[in-house]
């Protein structure tokens, strides 16, 4: 099969490059924004064709949360609307779409984990667009898998794991937020995953994937500090209210993920397993 993976510069796609190899009967087709423009329809439909495309996996997104408050239009092009011309490619050519979307979709109110089913409603931009391009997929290609995460993080890119190693070395206190709960997500597990999902065909409909456990963004910080045997620097919590920033946050992210554990047969580790796993690869 030949695979398209947009976006694979990002954490996700970088991982799924990495764990390509891997794949002995699996090609794999990888694009950014400069060899393909995902919000060009024709652009996507010659792609695919002259590369004989049977499978997309979407990692592309617009993901500056708080950016995304003041550039709503860029936003919905990216997260709302080209991910349709993606599955629509896909649907014409009766292939298939694996897309990448988030917990933002949910308003963080809940208590207790969240199912696929549970009502949405996003209150960001980047939220009500990522849950456009959640339906507009759905809609445009029957065999369609959605796949929300949470709280992203690897060895590649920006994200809070290499931002608090960095500023935990430079600094003796950060404060860290204790009152937004969920589960970080190791991007190398997460690809795992998706390739797995290839492997043994797509299921069509929406699933939940992160690492298993719960914390706060304060404990989360802390393990990190304790991983990396950082000394110098204490971290300490804060409330959401005294680290104000343009996009709301959700109080609550734990995505429920026995959907996906049980129709693919899925072990998924620990958050404390992954994170010693990201900052091992990180020091070698």
């Amino acid at each position: 099969m030949n695979i398209l993976v947009t976006g694979s510069n990002g954490q996700l796609g970088s991982e799924i490059r990495r764990l390509a190899p891997q794949s002995e009967y699996l090609r794999f087709i990888f694009t950014d924004v400069a060899e393909l423009d995902i919000t060009s329809p024709d652009a996507i439909d010659r792609f695919v064709d002259e590369n004989d495309i049977d499978i997309i996996i979407n990692c592309a997104a617009y993901t500056a949360v708080d950016k995304a408050e003041s550039e709503a239009g860029l936003c919905e092009r990216l997260n709302g609307v080209a991910p349709g011309y993606l599955a629509q490619a896909m649907e014409r050519r009766g292939g298939g779409i694996v897309h990448v979307s988030t917990d933002y979709v949910f308003d963080g109110k809940a208590y207790v984990p969240y199912t696929e089913d549970a009502p949405t409603a996003p209150t960001t931009v980047y939220g009500r667009t990522k849950l456009q391009g959640e339906q507009i997929v759905l809609k445009s290609c029957r065999k369609s898998m959605i796949i929300r995460t949470a709280w992203l993080y690897s060895t590649y890119g920006n994200n809070f794991v290499k931002s608090i190693l960095k500023y935990a070395r430079e600094k003796s206190e950060l404060g860290v937020v204790i009152d937004q709960i969920g589960t970080p997500t190791y991007a190398r597990d997460l690809a795992n995953t998706i390739l797995h999902v290839i492997t043994k065909g797509i299921n069509p409909g929406i699933y939940h994937f992160s690492n298993e456990g719960v914390c706060s963004w304060y404990d989360f910080a802390t393990a990190i500090v304790k991983e990396a045997n950082i000394t110098s620097c204490k971290v300490s919590p804060i409330l959401t209210e005294q680290y104000p920033t343009p996009a709301q946050r959700p109080h609550f992210s734990l995505l429920n993920k026995a959907k996906i554990k049980t129709a693919y047969h899925i072990e998924i580790p620990h958050w404390t397993e992954s994170l010693h796993e990201c900052i091992a690869a990180l020091n070698a």
